[in-house]
């Protein structure tokens, strides 16, 4: 099926080359019927769903799915529509928002840390520890409230987050969780217009932030801070996706491709019983046979 090579169309896998430029936000890979995608996109649901309920009864392996992008990106709609089939008892959500005294009183992975998935279940970061390498970037003002000791705060403090990263993700992976990370292009045009909408349409103003329109001052500098993300942290074992975001509905069928993608490489399988398992069950047949 057309839908089953979006897993791979937006992959970053190696960074060297990578530059945003060469990725259209537009883009809809030949995907022209909206309705055609999201019927595709409750395919994807129901299937992700199956897996799921397999990857919470064998309990052996943990996903980790990070999204990242600008603001109106499309980040929480994509989550509540993607996620809508899974069982909550095997998936978390975390949105990560401005960081709290206490955890500016410890090192930048550890408020995320507390958060990550355990064995059989799914955990979504909606912002993540990334933001060290965005928005602290962004506005180095942001990293004097961090309290790190000045002497550290050199020229190669970016670098050093980088590497600092693809260990914890590379420990991650080779302790069993399975790492897929998104970044939503969103063009600025587009940014703009679901701005519009947020003031114009009464149910969608507390959606509206003034800091928002601010942030936008500084669009050249985030692109320049997600290249350089993706670029120094994507990865085999912990791979980018650069998602065309203008088109929600396509947006959403990418995520849906690529979560369901990583799990199928799992090789999911329910438990097997063992033969004393078996004879437990047959008993508790007879008995309730009886009553």
């Amino acid at each position: 099926m057309k839908n089953e090579k979006l897993a791979k169309s937006y992959r970053v896998e190696d960074g060297k080359d990578f530059r945003l430029k060469d990725y259209d936000p537009a883009d809809t890979d030949g995907w022209h019927s909206k309705q055609r995608a999201e019927e595709a996109l409750q395919h994807g649901v129901a299937r992700l769903a199956e897996l799921q309920d397999k990857l919470y009864a064998q309990d052996r392996w943990a996903v980790l799915l990070i999204f990242q992008g600008m603001d109106a990106a499309g980040k929480d709609g994509a989550i509540k529509h993607v996620m809508s089939g899974v069982n909550p008892e095997g998936c978390q959500v975390y949105s990560f928002k401005v960081p709290t005294e206490a955890e500016l009183r410890h090192d930048f992975l550890w408020r995320t840390t507390l958060d990550l998935p355990q064995r059989g279940h799914i955990g979504i970061f909606n912002r993540s520890y990334y933001e060290e390498v965005l928005i602290v970037r962004v506005h180095p003002g942001v990293l004097k409230g961090e309290k790190v000791p000045p002497s550290l705060v050199t020229k190669n403090l970016w670098g050093q987050r980088f590497e600092d990263i693809r260990s914890f993700e590379r420990h991650l992976a080779r302790d069993g969780t399975v790492i897929r990370k998104f970044f939503l292009n969103l063009s600025k045009k587009e940014q703009k217009r679901r701005f519009l909408a947020r003031l114009d349409q009464p149910e969608k103003n507390w959606k509206f932030s003034a800091a928002d329109i601010h942030e936008r001052e500084c669009w050249d500098d985030y692109m320049n801070a997600y290249q350089e993300m993706i670029i120094n942290t994507a990865s085999k074992y912990a791979p980018w996706y650069a998602v065309p975001a203008d088109n929600k509905w396509f947006t959403r069928l990418v995520v849906s491709s690529v979560i369901v993608d990583a799990l199928e490489e799992l090789d999911l399988s329910y438990p097997k019983v063992d033969g004393v398992k078996r004879k437990e069950l047959a008993a508790a047949r007879k008995l309730l046979l009886k009553k």
